[in-house]
């Protein structure tokens, strides 16, 4: 099936099609018009002519709008769950689990923006005031650009989209190369809704030329991102002066107290590292064990990690397919022989089948290797054997990212010293650093991004503040 470009409600393509190959069975799978700058541009003027409207548009209508999407996405649950599955690989059973979480994140927007309301100020507070009406309300910010990334090509583009326009903006959205059919299929629901407000969604589909001209355009008020921290950088020097949120890397590390549940422990940790092939931000990269307890630990998560089922998408009990492409497989392989060289030791074999990598776990890793200095945004976990608490504490803050941490302890002292001293977004304490709740704020700190997403916390994100006083 072919995507189209939507300009406003008005949907386009091109003689010039990129084509979409499974990574599993390299098919073709979508195609999607390659779109340049002009097409941009065109997208851009429709979104700011449609502002005054969806402005104008009731909250009631916006909500409603949001659950016609949220109704129609249950109804196309399998087949937007298979179009995922074809575009990037991800096995069926989670690809179902993302069409849900999207349900949930549009009907959350929807519920939040119900009761995001301002409030009243004391004027009179201070003896240079005086009584007056005096209140701040939120307004929207007029048109959004929204880039997103193929490791949840759905779930990651309703986070962007659902705030955004249940909160009055438009929206232009360049959904990632990987995945356009189901930004496509996304996109459509909304614009075909009865709710809609008219061109208050385009979709456009490219690389470089389309995200640059939507970033460096003095149209958008906002540009939501999420991907890699070289692009973010990019997209920090060239917006200029408007609102930018960046959801990029991470390296997200865990540490097992030797008062914690190993059972649960390397049970969770198993899941948190390979998840989805390891393709998320907060993929378990870094396990930071008590030497007291270390070499239990070890076997316990080379057990469960035997468990895990590594093969086509399209079964119901896979848990890991194919990385994204053979760049990705052959990185990973790279980074393993890499770690093996410099001393550490697989627990279990390293075995790469084009691209479906299994998943790897490597133990005796030193803080050196670049296998935990880097995001190797594939299913390799590394095992570093620590004193205690204190002994792991410098290293999991040494890293240029800061997204989610855990901790696995039954030690109340310790849980208290992990969520005030650890350095990044987000703390877990007894799960995975890659549990995510789609109602949380979600963000990170130095290299990790700026900004929180989430329905309420995008909402403030993609609006302004408007103070009133009256006198």
């Amino acid at each position: 099936m072919n995507a189209k470009i939507f300009f406003g409600s008005t949907k386009a393509t091109k003689e010039n099609l990129s084509e979409r190959k499974s990574p599993y069975s390299g098919d073709v799978v979508s195609t999607a018009p390659i779109c340049d700058a002009n097409d941009t541009n065109k997208a851009l003027g429709i979104a700011q002519a449609s502002t005054k409207d969806a402005k104008a548009s009731t909250l009631a209508q916006r909500c409603s709008w949001l659950l016609d999407v949220a109704q129609k996405l249950k109804e196309n649950k399998e087949d937007i769950a298979q179009t995922i599955t074809d575009e990037v690989g991800k096995p069926i059973t989670f690809a179902r689990v993302e069409v849900e979480r999207c349900i949930e994140t549009v009907t959350l927007s929807a519920e939040t923006m119900r009761t995001m309301h301002g409030e009243t100020i004391n004027t009179d507070a201070m003896y240079s005031g005086k009584k007056t009406i005096s209140y701040f309300s939120r307004v929207p910010v007029g048109v959004v650009a929204c880039i997103t990334p193929f490791n949840f090509p759905l779930n990651l583009v309703a986070h962007k989209l659902a705030p955004a326009l249940v909160s009055g903006n438009t929206v232009v959205l360049k959904p990632t190369p990987e995945a356009p059919l189901t930004a496509y299929k996304f996109a459509k629901l909304f614009i075909e809704s009865e709710f809609a407000v008219a061109d208050a969604l385009s979709v456009v589909y490219g690389d470089a030329e389309v995200g640059g001209t939507l970033v460096s355009s003095d149209i958008p008020r906002v540009i939501s991102f999420t991907g890699s921290v070289p692009v973010g950088n990019i997209i920090t020097k060239s917006a200029g002066i408007k609102k930018v949120g960046l959801e990029l890397g991470g390296n997200a590390a865990t540490y097992i107290d030797k008062s914690a549940d190993l059972d649960l422990a390397a049970q969770r940790c198993s899941l948190g590292a390979f998840v989805n092939s390891g393709q998320v931000c907060i993929s378990l990269q870094r396990i930071y064990v008590n030497a007291d307890i270390y070499d239990e630990f070890a076997q316990k998560m080379a057990e469960e990690t035997k468990k895990l089922v590594v093969g086509s998408p399209y079964e119901d009990d896979t848990f890991m397919g194919p990385l994204i492409d053979d760049e990705s497989a052959s990185r990973a392989m790279g980074w393993v022989e890499s770690a093996i060289e410099e001393g550490a030791k697989p627990l279990l074999p390293p075995k790469r089948d084009g691209r479906m990598f299994y998943p790897c776990v490597m133990a005796d890793v030193r803080d050196d290797m670049a296998i935990v200095c880097e995001e190797v945004f594939a299913p390799i976990v590394s095992l570093v054997k620590v004193d205690n608490f204190d002994d792991a504490l410098p290293r999991m803050n040494n890293s240029p990212y800061g997204l989610q941490f855990s901790v696995f302890t039954n030690d109340l002292v310790l849980t208290k010293r992990a969520i005030d001293e650890l350095d990044a977004g987000g703390i877990v304490i007894n799960d995975m650093p890659t549990l995510r709740f789609d109602i949380q704020p979600y963000g990170g700190v130095k290299l990790s991004g700026v900004g929180r997403e989430g329905p309420r916390f995008a909402i403030e994100e993609m609006t302004e503040i408007k103070s009133v006083v009256i006198c």
